[in-house]
C-alpha cells in the first residue's frame, strides 16, 4: 500500500498545478472527494458477509493499485476527479480492514510497538518510491504519466504474489457484521473525529503551501519526503515502544501541544527552509496518533474491532468530506486563517486527550476524579 501510495501523493501538487493548472479551490475539491469513501468505510461491514477480511483487504488494495497506474492517463479537473475515486475506495476499504486484522492478531501489551515496527517498515517503502520518483524525474525526465503506470502496475503483481503465497490466518473472534455504537467508546469517537479534521490541514493544505508559496519542485517535494520517512525509519519503532511504556494520555498530550506549535508557526512562516522544517516535524508527530488507536483496543470487547474499524473510519472523515473544499475556498484570500483552524484543532484534541486514563480498559474508558485511585494510577 504504503509504496504506492507514496507515489500518487508525492506527485499530485506538482501534477495537478502543472498539468491540470489547479488553484486551492480545485485540489480542495478533489481532497474532499477523495475522502469520500473513507466517509463510507462503514459499510465495508456489509460486504464482509461475503468476504473474509484477508481476502477483501487484498480485492481493495489492488483496486487501488489499478487507481494509481491510470492516473496520468487522465490529466484534466475531471479525469483526476474520476481516478482520485478509484484510488480512494481501494486506500480507505483496505486500511479499514488493516486497522481491524491489526487489532484482532496483535497482542495488546506488544501493540504499539508493533505499529511503530510497522510505521518503520511503511517509512521504507516510501523512502524507496520518493527516491525512485526524484531520480526518474530529476535525472531521466521520466513523463508523470510513465512513473504512474511503472508502479501501479508494480503494486498490482505484489499483490498477486500476496494472494498466493499467503495462507487465510484464522481469527481468534467471530467478528460482529453489523454496525456498532457504543456509548462508552464516545472518547474515542471523539479523538477520532478531530484527528481526521486536523489531518486534512496537514495532507491538503502544508504541501501544497511548499509548491504555491515556496515553489518547491517535484524533486525538492520528494527530497522532503524522503527526509520524513528517514526520521519513521529510525524513530517510529521506538516511539511505538514509548507509547507502551508512558501510555496513551501522555503520548497524546505531546502531540497535540507539539502540532499546535507547528500549525501556528505554519500561519506565519515566511522561510522556506523554515516551512519544510515544519513539515518535517509535523509529519513526525503523526507517529503519536498510535496511541488512539491502543487506546481503543484496550477498551473495547474483542469482537467489536472489525465493526467499530468500519464506524471510525467514517468518523474519521465526516470532516474530511467538506473541510477541504470549505477551506480550499477559504486558502484563497487567508492561507493563515487555514493553519490557525488547525491549531484550534490541536487544542480541542488537547482537551479530550486528558480525559484519557492513565491505565485504560473495559470499564475505565474516560479519567475521572471521582474514580479510586486505583482506578486513575
Amino acid at each position: 500500500m504504503t509504496l504506492v501510495f507514496s507515489v500518487w501523493n508525492v506527485l499530485l501538487n506538482n501534477f495537478v498545478v502543472e498539468k491540470a493548472a489547479f488553484t486551492g479551490q480545485e485540489i480542495g475539491i478533489l481532497q474532499s472527494l477523495r475522502e469520500v469513501p473513507g466517509f463510507l468505510a462503514f459499510t465495508a461491514i456489509y460486504l464482509l458477509l461475503w468476504f473474509k477480511e484477508q481476502t477483501f483487504a487484498l480485492i481493495f488494495l489492488a483496486l487501488m493499485c489499478l487507481g494509481v497506474a491510470i492516473t496520468g492517463w487522465f490529466p484534466t479537473t475531471y479525469g483526476l476527479y474520476m481516478t482520485t475515486m478509484v484510488m480512494s475506495i481501494g486506500f480507505h476499504y483496505f486500511e479499514t480492514v488493516n486497522q481491524s486484522l491489526t487489532l484482532q492478531w496483535v497482542d495488546k501489551d506488544e501493540s504499539a510497538a508493533f505499529m511503530g515496527k510497522i510505521l518503520a517498515w511503511k517509512g521504507a517503502a516510501s523512502l524507496l518510491a520518493y527516491s525512485a520518483v526524484w531520480v526518474l524525474m530529476e535525472y531521466f525526465n521520466i513523463s508523470y504519466n510513465v512513473v504512474y503506470m511503472l508502479f501501479g502496475l508494480v503494486g498490482l503483481i505484489i499483490v498477486v504474489g500476496l494472494w498466493l503465497y499467503f495462507p487465510l490466518f484464522r481469527q481468534a473472534h467471530q467478528q460482529h457484521r453489523k454496525l456498532i455504537l457504543r456509548k462508552r467508546y464516545w472518547l474515542y469517537y471523539s479523538l477520532t473525529f478531530l484527528s481526521g479534521a486536523r489531518r486534512q490541514i496537514f495532507i491538503v493544505f502544508a504541501g501544497f503551501m511548499m509548491v504555491e508559496k515556496f515553489g518547491y519542485s517535484v524533486g525538492e517535494i520528494s527530497l522532503l519526503f524522503i527526509i520524513n520517512y528517514i526520521f519513521n525509519m529510525l524513530f517510529a519503532e521506538r516511539i511505538g515502544r514509548w507509547i507502551g511504556k508512558v501510555g496513551e494520555r501522555k503520548a497524546l498530550t505531546v502531540e497535540y501541544i507539539g502540532l499546535i506549535c507547528v500549525f501556528t508557526s505554519y500561519a506565519f512562516v515566511e522561510n522556506s527552509y523554515i516551512a519544510g522544517g515544519l513539515y518535517v516535524i509535523d509529519h513526525l508527530f503523526f507517529a503519536l496518533a498510535i496511541a488512539i488507536k491502543t487506546y481503543f483496543q484496550k477498551i473495547a470487547a474483542p469482537e467489536d474491532i472489525a465493526s467499530t474499524a468500519g464506524v471510525s473510519f467514517t468518523i474519521n472523515h465526516i470532516t474530511a468530506v467538506f473541510i477541504p473544499a470549505i477551506l480550499g475556498v477559504v486558502w484563497l484570500t487567508s492561507p493563515t486563517f487555514v493553519f490557525l483552524f488547525g491549531s484550534a484543532l490541536a487544542a480541542s484534541s488537547l482537551v479530550l486527550a486528558l480525559l484519557v486514563p492513565r491505565k485504560p480498559s473495559a470499564g475505565n474508558e474516560v479519567f475521572s476524579t471521582n474514580k479510586t485511585a486505583q482506578d486513575v494510577t
